[in-house]
């Protein structure tokens, strides 16, 4: 029988500590409250850098064994094959506006109040009973339309392009170029909602008719689907930044609507498209410092140099021929400030600066 009596023992393992728990080892770092896994661009690093920086690694850096996962039909990671452009440290490129989760978020919801603010108030002044009709319709038709340039761009450019770049810092200024366009083309579908229900006459489903059938439309919508149809995630983002925005986007935000919107009596576009351009010149900064690195890159600068200027002599005429497709737009309001000489001029002046701060020669149409 046995004895209940007797208490029962229990035995543990001894616990022997080995040094290969986590912590145990001491080294020159091991006690510094900053990373080290990279050298930061300045003299201390930057939260910006220590979010972004090897968060996505490869197989060039601390991935000894490859890519940890992948796809059945396709390679595994990010391949760096998904461009032609080529660099010998793709994690070189850090994004002049530091932007990361934080400030993706922070700034948007600023952008959004100011938005929501200025048609709130637009409303309660009743801003829109001064408008003109001519106005009223310009602003139906065009304004909606590039509507639909935001969103494809937003939803077939840069989307995909986050999915496709070889590093987080790269990936990253993609996604906010995405979430910036996207943004702006709902704050232009929520103008266009509020102009539909206010008192004026004012046609709030045109835009439609207009993308899909106005000709002076048609060459600015065939750049933006041929653009979506590129594979090159690399040849996307120059095409779309680099090349349509500067000839088309700019052309008809800052040089058209911005110049002449007051003299028409409208305070309340100039504050929602603002928004748009100070979007486009936080994402300009970006792409212009990815670009200008693989062309100053030591070993491949002068091949990237040559693929860009190929890139550059197919999608230039497209643009070209997109912007002076909407010539007829300039004489449609009736309070005509800036003819489409002039303001096709500025836009090609930015251009030419754009090109020559990343490196590359102007090309020979735009001297025609």
């Amino acid at each position: 029988m046995v004895d209940t009596t007797v208490p029962k023992t229990r035995s543990f393992p001894k616990i022997e500590f080995t040094d290969s728990e986590a912590g145990a080892k001491e080294f020159p770092s091991s006690k510094s409250r900053t990373y080290s896994y990279y050298k930061p661009a300045k003299l201390r690093s930057t939260m910006y850098e220590d979010v972004t920086v090897d968060v996505q690694p490869d197989p060039d850096r601390h991935l000894t064994q490859g890519w940890l996962y992948g796809f059945g039909d396709g390679p595994g990671g990010y391949p760096v094959e998904w461009t032609k452009a080529v660099s010998t440290n793709w994690h070189a490129f850090l994004d002049p506006n530091e932007e990361w989760e934080q400030t993706i978020y922070r700034n948007n919801a600023a952008v959004v109040r100011q938005v929501s603010l200025c048609l709130d108030n637009a409303k309660r002044a009743r801003a829109y009973s001064h408008w003109t009709p001519t106005w009223s319709t310009f602003i139906a038709r065009n304004l909606g339309a590039w509507m639909h340039v935001e969103n494809g761009l937003a939803l077939h450019v840069f989307t995909p392009a986050n999915r496709q770049g070889p590093t987080n810092m790269i990936n990253t200024s993609l996604c906010v170029a995405a979430a910036h366009k996207m943004r702006f083309a709902q704050d232009l579908a929520l103008f266009n909602l509020d102009l539909s229900e206010a008192d004026i006459a004012f046609d709030g489903s045109v835009h439609k008719d207009v993308w899909q059938n106005a000709p002076e439309w048609q060459p600015t919508r065939q750049l933006v689907e041929e653009i979506t149809a590129v594979h090159d995630w690399g040849e996307q983002v120059f095409a779309t930044s680099i090349v349509l925005e500067q000839l088309v986007g700019q052309l008809f935000r800052s040089e058209l609507v911005m110049q002449i919107a007051a003299r028409n009596g409208d305070y309340v576009t100039p504050t929602i498209v603002g928004t748009g351009e100070n979007d486009y010149a936080r994402d300009l900064a970006g792409s212009r410092a990815l670009f200008k690195m693989l062309t100053r890159d030591e070993q491949h600068g002068a091949a990237n140099k040559v693929l860009f200027e190929g890139w550059l002599a197919t999608w230039v005429p497209k643009a070209i021929a997109a912007a002076r497709a909407l010539q007829p737009i300039w004489s449609q309001p009736a309070e005509k400030t800036i003819t489409f000489a002039t303001s096709f001029d500025a836009a090609q002046e930015k251009f030419r600066q754009l090109l020559d701060e990343i490196g590359l020669d102007t090309p020979k149409e735009l001297d025609r």
